[in-house]
């Protein structure tokens, strides 16, 4: 690490980029050309960005995703969002203190006509369903253009380093999320009637069948016959005292600094939220150099894949079920976080509250579909299509399919003939969607001679790229589907080629060798975290499949498999009563022990609710009590959704609020969502190029 940037990483290559120089409220600071301004700041350890003209509250980044406006700051004296904005060479960064004053406009503002331009097939997103998508269509011939905001095509692939789920065949399980984005780029690059517009704003879609999208610092007017929407989600959000502090992320933030930014955002981090988003935002954590104090879930168990939990349990990482976040505490960032058991009834039990020393308080409580657009357009009669998230919250290897299957619709839509949507194209985006089933475990091979693979897979799953990568065909999964346990086929003889366990997405592979010493078989462990923990000729700590530490062993050698980089093959002589037990390698020795001692018991009605205008819980709960039973009715009163963000952070809150105080949202007017979704300068829509009207 240099200051806080990742200059070395287990999966991720560290690219060398150009180094220019910027000001930072007049500072002169060092950074990359055209990474994000949001990237830049955090690397030269800058948390707060500004604060609030209400209440002066410091303001950080939240989402990373262009979704809110926390991040916002001033470059050449314009407001933008420092999480969208690349960074160039000599540019002027001013923190945003109090309320902007307007520029004196001393001359008439030219307004420009602005073309329309008609295609066949828009597509809104480039992530893992947009691709796909677009892919298809290209291979029809179909005039297409795909807009992006982003600066390069694959949405939440480009931030995930871990292997996906799946199977090989079909959704590239056994690849991680990043190298799947670049494959599908390419591919996609390759037809010539998809035209790809990055670094592309979509801002909202109108009644007359059109779509703005600010593209190059300009605005232009597409008039798609078909629309299909791919925008993805945006996180949930939670309401508690603190919840606001820069330090206080979105598990995508969290993701985008770390592994697209390369950007070491904090030292000490506690996760809140035990679905997949969460575990695996804990193990690129740990990836990333970051000690995870815990891991807390309100559900009784952890409603994400079980080997990703075994992963970081497996690593040292507490997972507290039945728990939830009480607080968090500092003044102008993160300082600690105090959480604390739930009852029955979801009630925080007195007593249990435990203090975390973090600078980070990480969400991961679910995921909102990114809609908006989709909706509108529904309401003004286009023709439009919905898949990925923005159709159903689910993982993106059913993105993938979601998107062939939209892009098959568009198609006859148009009215090519292009005959049924394959059949098994359904059939396996239900899979990938499917819940995880119960854990069970299973029973490991009696054998001890010879070599073996022994699974430490104990939950059905969409997953089998053992089954592939066995190159004599011995692994199969029960009753032969894709969701059953995997297993090996007694009547062919393991070769100890090492394939399946460097395949594994779940690290949930290890193999047992007896062939040299029956008394100290070698156990092959899969890993992937930091590799100076694990050099040959180090004692290494290996814990059972629950996380307890079976001892520590010598690393007598260390493997890779060239097909499968990122994964090394970690090898120790073991007791052969233990070899079989062996499933992981203990990464965080020391664990961060918290405080019993909670100072002050939380204001649940403090709590902010809407970031952007400041407002708590409390004055949400008194209008309800007053009978405001109408969400623009809200707005009026106190402002809540009033702010940039548009209501997509405090929406769903506000909802649950309604729901805590017992109305029936059957009683409640929802707001009323206007044409544009995005902050956009007027200028653009004069058809000024930039955007700034006094230019």
């Amino acid at each position: 690490m240099i200051g806080h940037r990742i200059t070395k990483h287990p999966i991720l290559e560290v690219p060398k980029k150009k180094k220019v120089t910027f000001k930072w409220n007049g500072k002169s600071l060092f950074g990359y050309e055209g990474e994000m301004i949001s990237a830049a700041l955090i690397a030269n350890g800058i948390q707060i960005f500004g604060h609030h003209p209400k209440d002066n509250s410091p303001q950080g980044i939240f989402c990373a995703n262009g979704q809110c406006s926390q991040c916002l700051v001033t470059a050449h004296g314009l407001p933008v969002k420092s999480c969208m904005t690349p960074l160039r060479d000599g540019m002027n960064v001013q923190s945003v203190e109090g309320l902007p004053s307007l520029p004196h406009a001393d001359k008439p503002v030219p307004i420009s006509t602005i073309p329309t331009k008609d295609i066949d097939v828009m597509i809104l997103g480039g992530g893992p369903a947009g691709l796909s998508a677009a892919i298809e269509l290209g291979k029809l011939g179909i005039k297409t253009i795909l807009v992006d905001d982003k600066d390069r095509l694959g949405g939440k692939l480009v931030l995930q380093t871990h292997k996906f789920f799946g199977s090989i065949e079909d959704s590239y399980a056994g690849t991680r999320g990043f190298e799947i984005a670049n494959i599908l780029e390419e591919e996609l690059r390759k037809l010539e009637s998809i035209d790809i517009w990055l670094n592309s704003t979509a801002v909202g879609v109108f009644s007359d069948g059109i779509v703005g999208v600010v593209k190059e610092n300009s605005y232009r007017l597409i008039r798609p016959r078909k629309l299909l929407v791919a925008t993805g989600a945006r996180e949930k959000m939670l309401s508690f005292p603190g919840n606001t502090l820069p330090g206080v992320y979105g598990a995508g933030a969290f993701q985008t600094l770390v592994n697209r930014d390369l950007v070491k955002s904090c030292e000490r981090v506690i996760i809140v939220g035990g679905g997949n988003v969460g575990l695996i935002s804990g193990y690129h954590a740990i990836q990333a150099g970051i000690e995870v104090a815990a891991l807390i879930e309100a559900l009784p168990e952890i409603s994400g894949y079980k080997v990703h939990a075994d992963k970081l349990i497996r690593l040292g990482v507490p997972i507290y079920t039945s728990h939830t976040i009480l607080a968090a505490h500092g003044t102008e960032k993160v300082k600690s976080a105090t959480i604390a058991k739930l009852d029955k009834d979801w009630k925080p039990i007195p007593g249990t509250e435990k203090s975390y020393p973090v600078d980070t308080v990480l969400i991961a409580v679910g995921l909102a579909e990114v809609n908006e657009f989709y909706l509108k357009a529904k309401e003004w009669g286009m023709d439009v299509f919905a898949a990925g998230d923005a159709q159903e919250i689910a993982e993106a290897s059913a993105a993938m399919f979601t998107g062939k299957i939209e892009s098959f619709k568009i198609a006859r839509a148009l009215g090519m003939a292009i005959g049924e949507i394959p059949a098994e194209w359904n059939e396996k985006a239900t899979i990938l969607k499917s819940k995880p089933g119960t854990s069970r475990d299973i029973t490991k091979p009696y054998a001890e001679d010879g070599v073996f693979p022994v699974f430490h897979c104990y939950q059905e799953v969409p997953c089998n790229p053992c089954t592939s990568a066995c190159p004599i065909g011995a692994i199969h999964t029960e009753d032969d589907t894709i969701t059953g346990l995997p297993y090996q086929d007694d009547q062919k003889e393991c070769t100890g080629c090492l394939n399946c366990v460097a395949i594994c997405p779940g690290l949930a592979i290890t193999l047992v060798d007896y062939r040299k010493d029956k008394e100290f078989p070698t156990v092959t462990l899969p890993y992937e975290v930091r590799r100076e923990k694990v050099a040959e000729g180090q004692r290494v700590a290996i814990t059972d499949k629950d996380g307890a530490i079976l001892g520590r062993f010598m690393v007598e050698k260390i493997r890779s498999r060239k097909k499968y980089p990122g994964t090394i093959l970690v090898q120790v002589k073991m007791e052969k009563k233990l070899a079989k037990r062996a499933a992981g390698i203990w990464y965080q020795e020391k664990q961060i022990e918290p405080s019993t001692i909670y100072e002050k018991e939380p204001l649940p009605n403090e709590a902010i609710v809407c970031r952007c205008e400041r407002v708590n819980a409390g004055e949400i709960r008194k209008a309800i009590r007053d009978g405001i039973r109408d969400m623009n009715q809200l707005k009026a009163l106190n402002r809540a959704g009033m702010g940039a963000c548009g209501s997509k952070t405090c929406r769903p809150m506000i909802w649950r609020i309604f729901q805590e105080e017992g109305i029936d949202l059957g009683d409640v007017t929802d707001r009323i969502d206007r044409p544009l979704f995005v902050e956009v300068p007027i200028g653009y829509l004069a058809g000024i190029d930039g955007g700034d009207i006094n230019a």
